[in-house]
Formats: structure tokens, C-alpha cells, sequence
């Protein structure tokens, strides 16, 4: 199984960082013009859908944990010719938020247990483009 772990701090309160993660206006800020489906009860289904490069594209999922503004969590698939959708091919996003003096710690862990997934512990890449845009989003005066 792979997994990465990244942790990147904002000087935004928890509960901004929160919705930033769970709104689907402000998630299709950051996550590449995606939009997000789900009323976010613990069992219910959770679909993005964007368009990358003139494709649709979809994943969809299970909401695993939604604890406000603490923490959400949630299992997806994202479609490969390889891969038929079941569980063991759907890989899990966990978002964890603690306060810090002046701002927030997010921790966001992607464990992915599909064939061809890496180990990658990492303290967050500042070039990733999704973390910058969200970067942008709720610190516009860092863009």
C-alpha cells in the first residue's frame, strides 16, 4: 500500500480551512475546477467530476468521517483500465486540522493500496498545484 503524508500550516482560522476542504464552491477553487457531490453523512456516497484536457473524468466514493472542523475522510476510485471499482482498488483521502497560534495545521493523508502506489512520507511540496491554489484561496495575499 502507498501512502503520503503532507503537512502544510495557513494563517487561516480551522474553521475556513474546514470549509475550503468541504464546500463544493470553494473545492472547485482548488481542485482543479472540480465539482464536488455529497451531503457528507458517514456512508454516503462522495463524486467529483472535472474535465482534464477536453475528457470527462469522474471519481467517486464513500464519505468516511465528517467531524467539523476537525477532520473529514473519504474513500474513492478513480477509474484505470486496469482496476474494476471495489474496494481494494479505491484509495483513501483523510484531512486532519489542529489550530496553531495565528492559524491551522493541515495534515492530509492519501493511502492508496492499488497496484503501483508508492510509500511517500513528505512534509508538503509548496509546488503541488492543488496546495497552492488552495494556498491562494485562503491566503490571497500570498498569491
Amino acid at each position: 500500500m502507498g501512502a503520503t503524508v503532507t503537512r502544510v500550516e495557513f494563517a487561516v482560522a480551522r474553521a475556513r480551512v474546514f470549509a475550503a476542504l468541504t464546500e463544493p464552491d470553494l473545492v472547485r477553487v482548488w481542485q482543479y475546477g472540480s465539482v464536488l457531490e455529497t451531503d457528507w453523512t458517514p456512508g454516503s456516497p462522495v463524486r467529483f467530476t472535472s474535465e482534464w484536457e477536453g475528457r470527462a473524468l469522474a471519481q467517486w466514493g464513500t464519505v468516511l468521517a465528517f467531524e467539523p472542523p476537525r477532520r473529514v475522510a473519504y474513500s474513492l476510485f478513480a477509474p484505470r483500465d486496469d482496476l474494476e471499482d471495489r474496494p481494494e482498488h479505491r484509495f483513501t483521502m483523510t484531512y486532519e486540522l489542529e489550530d496553531l497560534p495565528g492559524g491551522t495545521r493541515l495534515t492530509i493523508r492519501h493511502d492508496d493500496p492499488r497496484p503501483g502506489a508508492d510509500e511517500d512520507e513528505s512534509s508538503g511540496d509548496p509546488e503541488d498545484p492543488a496546495l497552492r491554489a488552495l494556498r491562494a484561496l485562503l491566503e490571497p495575499a500570498h498569491d
